[in-house]
C-alpha cells in the first residue's frame, strides 16, 4: 500500500462521511502536484531520490527510539518466519492488480515471495511513520521509500513473475524480443519512460477534439474556438473556457459522448475555448501578464461576436490560477461586470499545503528549475512528462514495464493517456511566475500577487463562483481547492466529484457509479463541509450546465454562422495550434 493510498484511508477514517464509492481506484493514474513537477524540472529523477537532510533527520529520530526499531525489526522477522512455514495471513489489497495471477495464491513459492515482499514493504513504510518526522520530512521520506519498495516488487522481475514466465513459454521467448524492441524505441528519445499509449492510437481532429466549431481568432499566443450551436435556442452570454497552460485543451473535448464541450453546447450554451500555442524559445518572455492579457482579448472577441458585454469564465487547473488573478485585476479596476459567472475546476489558489509538492519544493530546487528553463527559453513538455511518470512509478512506470517489455505487448489505447503524452512546453516567464506564486503562496494575502499592473485581492472578487474538486486528486487536493470558497468574495457553490484530477474533468453522463457532493453552505473547514454535504447521483456536468446557464442571460435564436465581420472564421476546429509538437 502506497503512502497515497494510506492517506486516502486516513482521510476516510477522519472524515467518516466518505465511503468506498466516493473514490474510483482507477482514477489515480495521472495525479501528482503541479508545482512539484515544475520544480523537479531542475533535477534528474535519481537526484530527486536523494533524501538529503530529511534522511538525516529520519535516521537521527529513529536512533533515539531503539525499542521502537527493535520491536519493528522483531515483528518483521516473526512475520517472515510465518511466511516461511506457510502460516502468514499477509495478503495484497484487493485493488492491487499486480497479484492477479492465481499462482500468487496457489503456488507455495510465489505466495511466499509475495507475502515476504509485502511484509518487508509495510515494515519500511511503518519505519517512516515511527520516525515521527514533521510534515515536510515525512512527505519526502514517504515518497522515497514508496519508490524503492515499488521498484523492488517481484512482479517487476521476469523470473519472479508467474504471468511473465507463462508468457515466455507460450511465445518461446518472443515476448522479450518484442519487449526489447519497444525498450530501445522508448529510451532512444525523451521522455525516457515506457510508452503508455501507441503514438498512432488516436488522431486529434479525427477521433478526438471532434466537436464542430471554427477558429475565429488567432494571435501569437492562442487560437479562439467558437463551437457551433447544437440547439435552436442558445443562452445570450457566452461561456469562455480557459484550459491549463501545460497541456493541450482537448482534455475537455475528447471523443464524442466523452466531451465536456459537446455536453455544454448541447445544453444551449455558446461555448468558446482558448487553445494555447505550444511555445518555443522565441516566446520565453511570455509570463502571467501575457496570458492574462490573452484572456481579456478572447473575452472581447466573444463579446463582439455575440453582441454582449459580459462572459461566463471557466478556468481549469493552471488556467484557473491565471483566470483568478485576472478576476483580481478586474475587481481592482472596477470591471467585474465583464464577468457574469466565474468557475474553477481542479484549481488550487491557496498552495500552503497543496500536497506532496509543498514538502519537496524548496527555494533551491525552484531556482535550479527556473535557471534551466531560462537557459532554453522554455520548460520542455517531454521533461515534464518524464518527471510526471516517475512521480507515479507504480501506475505510470512499472505497470508499463511489465506490459510493454516483459509481456511484449503494446499498451492499450486510452484517450486520456494519449492526451497526457501530447505535452505543451511552458515559457520560461510563465515557469518563473508560477513557481514564485507557489513559494510565496502569493494569492492568499491581498496585494502579494499582481496581474496587469493591479495588486490581486481575491476577497474583492464578488462574482458568483462555482468550484469543482476531485476527492482522489493529489495534484490539486480537494481540501486545497475548497479554500478558494473562503478566499473569494462572492457566493460559492462547491462541488466534490468522486474522481481524481483528470477524471474530474472527464465525467460524461451515463456512468451508473457517478456521483458528487455539494452543500448550500461553505463553512470554514472541509470537515464541517463534509458533514453537511449531500450526495447526488450522476455527473456534475449536468449540475454545472444548469448553474452556468442560469447566469448566462435569456434564450435567443442560435446564430446562423460563426464569427463576425470583425472576427471571420479562420479555419475549422480544432485549429492548428493543437497539432504543434
Amino acid at each position: 500500500m502506497s503512502t497515497i493510498q494510506r492517506i486516502e484511508q486516513e482521510r476516510s477514517r477522519d472524515h467518516g462521511r466518505l465511503d468506498a464509492t466516493d473514490v474510483d481506484p482507477d482514477d489515480h493514474a495521472l495525479e501528482t502536484p503541479m508545482d512539484m513537477i515544475l520544480a523537479d524540472a531542475g533535477q534528474s529523477p535519481l537526484r530527486r531520490m536523494v533524501p538529503g537532510m530529511s534522511g538525516v533527520r529520519a535516521v537521527a529520530s529513529l536512533a533515539t527510539k531503539p525499542r521502537t526499531v527493535a520491536r519493528r525489526t522483531a515483528g518483521l522477522a516473526a512475520e517472515l518466519v510465518r511466511v516461511g512455514v506457510g502460516r502468514s495471513e499477509v495478503a495484497p489489497a484487493r485493488s492491487d492488480k499486480r497479484w492477479g495471477d492465481e499462482a500468487w495464491e496457489k503456488n507455495p513459492f510465489f505466495k511466499r515471495t509475495m507475502q515476504g515482499y509485502l511484509a518487508w514493504g509495510e515494515a519500511m513504510r511503518e519505519l517512516v511513520d515511527d520516525a515521527d518526522l514533521d510534515w515536510a520530512d515525512g512527505q519526502r521520506m514517504g515518497f522515497i521509500v514508496d519508490n524503492i519498495v515499488e521498484a523492488l516488487a517481484p512482479t517487476n522481475a521476469p523470473v519472479l513473475n508467474p504471468t511473465v514466465l507463462k508468457r515466455t513459454i507460450d511465445t518461446g521467448g518472443g515476448n522479450f524480443l518484442n519487449g526489447g524492441r519497444r525498450f530501445l524505441r522508448d529510451y532512444a528519445t525523451a521522455p525516457r519512460v515506457p510508452s503508455m499509449v501507441e503514438s498512432d492510437a488516436f488522431s486529434v481532429g479525427e477521433d478526438l477534439a471532434m466537436t464542430p466549431g471554427k477558429v475565429v481568432l488567432r494571435t501569437e499566443l492562442f487560437e479562439l474556438i467558437e463551437y457551433a450551436p447544437q440547439t435552436d435556442k442558445v443562452r445570450t452570454i457566452p461561456l469562455l473556457i480557459v484550459p491549463p497552460t501545460i497541456n493541450k485543451y482537448y482534455i475537455i473535448d475528447l471523443a464524442p459522448e466523452r466531451s465536456m464541450v459537446e455536453h455544454l453546447v448541447r445544453s444551449g450554451l455558446q461555448v468558446y475555448v482558448m487553445s494555447w500555442r505550444n511555445p518555443d524559445s522565441r516566446h520565453a518572455d511570455w509570463n502571467l501578464d501575457a496570458y492574462g492579457a490573452a484572456i481579456l482579448e478572447a473575452m472581447d472577441a466573444a463579446n463582439q461576436i455575440t453582441r454582449t458585454t459580459s462572459v461566463s469564465l471557466l478556468g481549469i487547473c493552471s488556467g484557473g490560477i491565471i483566470t483568478s488573478m485576472l478576476m483580481g485585476h478586474l475587481a481592482a479596476t472596477d470591471q467585474l461586470d465583464k464577468v457574469s459567472a466565474y468557475s474553477l475546476m481542479v484549481t488550487v489558489l491557496d498552495q500552503g499545503r497543496a500536497g506532496t509538492t509543498s514538502a519537496l519544493l524548496s527555494h533551491k530546487v525552484a531556482a535550479a528549475a527556473v535557471a534551466r528553463s531560462e537557459e532554453k527559453g522554455y520548460l520542455d513538455g517531454r521533461t515534464l512528462a518524464e518527471i510526471f511518470a516517475w512521480l507515479r512509478p507504480t501506475d505510470l512506470i512499472w505497470r508499463y514495464w511489465i506490459n510493454n517489455y516483459l509481456m511484449g505487448r503494446p499498451p492499450k489505447a486510452f484517450d486520456i493517456l494519449y492526451w497526457n503524452a501530447d505535452p505543451v512546453r511552458m515559457t520560461a516567464g510563465m515557469h518563473h511566475d508560477f513557481l514564485d506564486l507557489a513559494l510565496r503562496n502569493a494569492l492568499v494575502e491581498p496585494g502579494k500577487g499582481h496581474m496587469l499592473g493591479s495588486l490581486v485581492d481575491l476577497s474583492q472578487v464578488t462574482t458568483e463562483n462555482y468550484v469543482v474538486a476531485g476527492i482522489a486528486d493529489h495534484l490539486c487536493s480537494w481540501e486545497s481547492c475548497y479554500q478558494s470558497t473562503q478566499m473569494l468574495g462572492g457566493p460559492s457553490t462547491f462541488v466534490l466529484s468522486t474522481s481524481g484530477h483528470i477524471a474530474a474533468m472527464v465525467n460524461p453522463p451515463g456512468n451508473p457509479k457517478a456521483s458528487f457532493r455539494t452543500s448550500e453552505e461553505n463553512p470554514p473547514t472541509t470537515q464541517e463541509w463534509l458533514e453537511q454535504a449531500s450526495k447526488k447521483k450522476g455527473t456534475w456536468w449536468d449540475d454545472y450546465a444548469g448553474w452556468v446557464g442560469d447566469r448566462s442571460g435569456e434564450w435567443r435564436g442560435k446564430p446562423v454562422k460563426a464569427g463576425s465581420s470583425e472576427y471571420p472564421p479562420v479555419c475549422d476546429a480544432p485549429g492548428t495550434f493543437v497539432h504543434d509538437r
